[in-house]
């Protein structure tokens, strides 16, 4: 059976999954943000910046300093979930140009159906690759580093 470090059972007590969703969320945005600006100025989608996304929102999800898988799935769902928004507000920002309105004027005014259509026309299944790493370090960043076990020191009985 595997022993706990006393640091491992104080931060135990410490875990708070509210802070580490809210955390993740407010990541997620930021990182869709970023995604879509980057996405507009350089009018490529630049899939290498999910794995950044994917490491924002884990790091982010760390705040609450977890211990268990949960916080894992956080990470990884709000990396996801920071990916797909930032392809849905790109898909705006590009709208808003050709409509010459700001993209809180295309949100408003372009259905929803018809960014779907064009979000589900431009997937590549090379997407694929860059949403598993997104998710791949959302998992790995976000659940605080176990103290490896301290080796036992002869007592000399």
């Amino acid at each position: 059976m595997e022993e706990i470090s006393r640091n491992d059972m104080e931060n135990l007590s410490k875990q708070n999954l509210p802070l580490s969703i809210v955390a993740g969320f407010a990541a997620a945005l930021v990182g869709a943000v970023v995604w879509a600006a980057i996405t507009y100025f350089t009018e490529r989608q630049i899939g290498w910046m999910a794995i950044g996304v994917g490491a924002l929102v884990g790091f982010a999800v760390r705040m609450g300093k977890g211990m268990n898988v949960s916080f894992k799935v956080v990470g990884a769902a709000f990396a996801l979930f920071g990916c797909l928004l930032g392809n849905l507000f790109a898909v705006y920002a590009f709208a808003a140009k050709e409509l010459e309105t700001t993209v809180l004027g295309a949100i408003a005014n372009v259905d929803l159906e018809i960014v779907t259509n064009i979000m589900k026309e431009s997937f590549s299944p090379m997407d694929l690759l860059f949403y598993g790493l997104a998710i791949y370090a959302g998992w790995q960043f976000s659940m605080l580093p176990q103290a490896a076990p301290s080796p036992e020191v002869p007592t000399g009985e």
